[in-house]
């Protein structure tokens, strides 16, 4: 019997054992994660400028360099942060606002819970069909989607050009990703308003705090981790945006951010070398949110 546990034991703190657990994860992210990043540099810094030459080597940074020199690039960079801006903004407020409606604990909660988060269950390219004909710009007897409701209701003042204006198609796509991405955010702000105790609240009572000083001066600040991850979520989606716009309004100018440039360069003009910069260029992006999030988590991990 003493045996029998003593193998038990040598066979439970083997650490092999968990190793060769892993290893078929460790081996997918070495290859198709990492490996595919490395490759993915590695043509940015090359000759394959189109699909037929046959040139090799290297031109270091060149065409980083000639991004910032093409100006279709520069319009995609700045529709993207319009982007970003708008979306990041909407989704937060709103997400916000329906999370203090439901914290309340109304009746039906749970149904209207269920109805802010059914967006959440479309995929983007499907919402982006189903909103490209919303956001149809023909107005007056022959408006349909959005316009048309508006012209039933005699608010013919509203209709608008929606993707099609220069000065408001990012704002028009940022209208269907807010919509769909709030009841998400949502969710997020609900839980970290049910994680904090009831002890405090009524405490900030006693001490003849209002209601909006409670929310203000106690909730708020409890609730700075749940803004940081929301901030860092909402940021990453917009940056790598593709399947919404492309679904909208495909590969127009007026709306073309990064990820769609780089479809275009890559696919229509197969120039490998400048889209697999741009690849690099939005995995920079995509960094430069993620990584210091990812750094406070450990360092307030560590902390407790």
């Amino acid at each position: 019997m003493a045996s029998l546990v003593a193998r038990k034991s040598r066979h439970v703190n083997n650490p092999w054992g968990g190793f060769f657990f892993v290893l078929p994860s460790i081996l997918a992210m070495a290859i198709f994660v990492y490996g595919m990043i490395i490759w993915t540099v590695n043509v940015s810094l090359g000759k394959k400028t189109n699909a037929y030459t046959t040139a090799k080597g290297y031109v270091g940074l060149k065409n980083y360099r000639d991004l910032f020199a093409d100006t279709e690039f520069t319009h995609a960079f700045g529709n993207l942060l319009k982007f970003t801006g708008v979306f990041m903004v909407g989704t937060l407020v709103v997400g916000l606002i329906m999370a203090l409606l439901l914290e309340k604990g109304i009746r039906g909660e749970g149904f209207f819970r269920s109805i802010y988060l059914y967006p959440m269950a479309i995929s983007f390219i499907a919402m982006g069909t189903s909103w490209r004909w919303l956001m149809d710009s023909t107005k007056g007897d022959q408006a349909t989607g959005l316009n048309k409701l508006f012209h039933m209701g005699h608010l013919d003042f509203l209709q608008s050009n929606w993707y099609s204006s220069d000065s408001g198609a990012m704002f028009a796509m940022a209208l269907p990703a807010i919509w769909q991405m709030s009841g998400y955010i949502m969710a997020l702000f609900l839980a970290g308003f049910r994680g904090i105790p009831d002890e405090i609240r009524e405490a900030a009572r006693v001490d003849g705090a209002s209601e909006f000083q409670i929310y203000k001066s106690v909730l708020f600040p409890q609730l700075r981790p749940t803004f940081l991850t929301v901030l860092i979520i909402l940021g990453h989606i917009s940056m790598k945006i593709f399947d919404l716009i492309y679904g909208i309004a495909s590969k127009s100018y007026i709306t073309k951010v990064l990820a769609i440039y780089m479809w275009q360069v890559i696919f229509d003009f197969q120039n490998f070398a400048k889209g697999a910069a741009i690849a690099m260029f939005i995995f920079v992006l995509i960094a430069i949110v993620v990584i210091p999030y990812l750094i406070y988590v450990v360092k307030t991990e560590e902390n407790k």
